[in-house]
């Protein structure tokens, strides 16, 4: 196999006051989130179950506090625990979503302020630590400082998606997202040509261990969807049978359909002829050009099939996110290698919801995909694996625990998902069934 490059971020390599200063905005920028979060419903919506699939809130809450205190003052700092007591109430993998409740947890009060004590101690360990050049792995160029920020990020999604799942009137708003520019006459799909492109990364400074390392991947070439599929094309599905029909659906699909009576996405029903969904307490028409949103891999699997396509898998979905033909390199970014701004992806809460497909032409990569940042997750059709050459770092529990044919890929990230959390390589998975997630998806086809 031949060796291939590391791609280049484009960059001078950050000094470490500059290092210091992406950590700190970025842990800022998490607990804002937090905050409005956890601030926008009362005591009991904090301690109350509103799903089976979730935590209470207040656990994820205190959660964030623990895993800061783990990472950023014990590994980091070296301080004494603050408190060794809870540490079990708060590991993920002792005690099932569904058990949470029953759990003798922080009452919210005192979980905020655990957090809170949590969050000053670690700012006065990222003011004097060793972030760049050599030293410990963990410290190099603020790694732990990124990676407690993206695990709150990844808490407030999830969150967010509790926020979806109670019951109630709406406790949060946002702007709309813009609409595209001018008439949007995109091609249907992109050819993405075959060859080898660059997979993974061994350069980006906060990537987590399953992105890792950079290896050569040969891709034949394809075809895949412009945008992501909408609801106006899944309304099309929908109305042609496709939750009667066995011939589009994976056995285990079709009996998770027959079990649970499925007839359309999550939060969907019909009224009056007219379908309808439930958004963060709010009942609205279902947007046709909006990508469709809360559906399983299975039902993405069988909308493709029914249209006669199928899913891309993750290496096809990255080629065509990150590849450029011109340069022979991979991009950090669809777009390039500079940061996500609001003109480039719909991320970070910033709206609830969706773009219309077609927005965002600032953000299109090489191949003419756009909105393979943010909107929606994207389902793949590859199980979730580790790269040729991973090393779990620095737990396994995050990432290898998982590998298997138990999990499958989504790429992409979602509205939900903060760009500190979100990159080119960013890779999530998720059961087959899970249909709570903001996850959505595009089609393929083989050139």
């Amino acid at each position: 196999m031949t060796d291939i490059p590391a791609p280049h971020t484009g960059r001078e390599e950050p000094d470490a006051e500059a290092l210091r200063e992406r950590a700190l905005a970025a842990l800022l920028t998490a607990r804002e989130r937090t905050a409005l979060l956890t601030d926008s419903v009362d005591d009991h919506e904090l301690t109350a179950q509103h799903s089976p699939l979730m935590s209470p809130l207040v656990w994820d809450l205190a959660h964030i506090g623990n895993q800061e205190e783990l990472w950023l003052l014990r590994a980091v700092g070296g301080r004494e625990a603050m408190r060794p007591e809870i540490d079990g109430l708060y590991d993920a993998f002792e005690h099932s979503r569904a058990s949470r409740p029953s759990l003798p947890l922080l009452a919210p009060a005192e979980a905020r302020t655990y957090a809170s004590d949590v969050r000053g101690r670690a700012l006065d360990i990222l003011g004097g630590a060793p972030l760049h050049g050599g030293g410990r792995p963990l410290e190099r160029a603020g790694f732990a400082f990124g990676m407690v920020a993206q695990h709150e990020q990844q808490h407030d999604e999830t969150m967010l998606i509790t926020h979806q799942l109670r019951s109630g009137p709406a406790v949060l708003d946002a702007p709309e997202p813009p609409a595209p520019v001018g008439p949007v006459t995109l091609p249907a799909e992109v050819l993405v040509t075959g060859g080898p492109f660059t997979m993974g990364t061994s350069t980006e400074p906060w990537a987590l261990d399953n992105e890792r390392p950079a290896h050569r991947r040969e891709v034949a070439a394809f075809h895949i969807d412009t945008a992501p599929v909408t609801c106006g094309a899944y309304e099309r599905f929908i109305e042609d049978g496709g939750y009667t029909d066995a011939r589009w659906w994976a056995p285990e699909g079709w009996a998770m359909v027959r079990e649970h009576d499925l007839t359309a996405p999550l939060f969907w029903h019909r009224d009056a002829g007219q379908w309808l969904r439930r958004r963060f307490g709010v009942t609205e028409p279902v947007t046709a050009d909006e990508p469709v949103l809360h559906v399983s891999w299975y039902e993405a699997d069988a909308y493709a099939r029914w249209a006669g396509r199928r899913l891309p898998t993750e290496a096809e979905w990255e080629k065509a996110a990150r590849h450029d033909p011109a340069s022979g390199r991979s991009l950090r970014y669809p777009w390039g290698d500079e940061d996500p701004t609001p003109e480039r992806a719909n991320l970070g809460q910033r709206h609830l919801r969706p773009a219309a497909a077609g927005a965002y032409a600032a953000g299109r990569s090489p191949s003419g995909a756009g909105q393979m940042i943010g909107d929606v997750w994207e389902w793949t059709s590859s199980d979730f694996l580790p790269y040729p050459g991973f090393v779990a770092f620095p737990y396994r529990e995050y990432s290898e625990v998982f590998f298997g044919p138990g999990h499958k890929v989504l790429r992409g990230g979602s509205f939900a998902v903060d760009a500190v959390a979100c990159r080119g390589t960013f890779r999530n998975w998720d059961l087959p069934v899970r249909r709570q997630i903001f996850s959505g998806f595009r089609t393929a086809r083989d050139a």
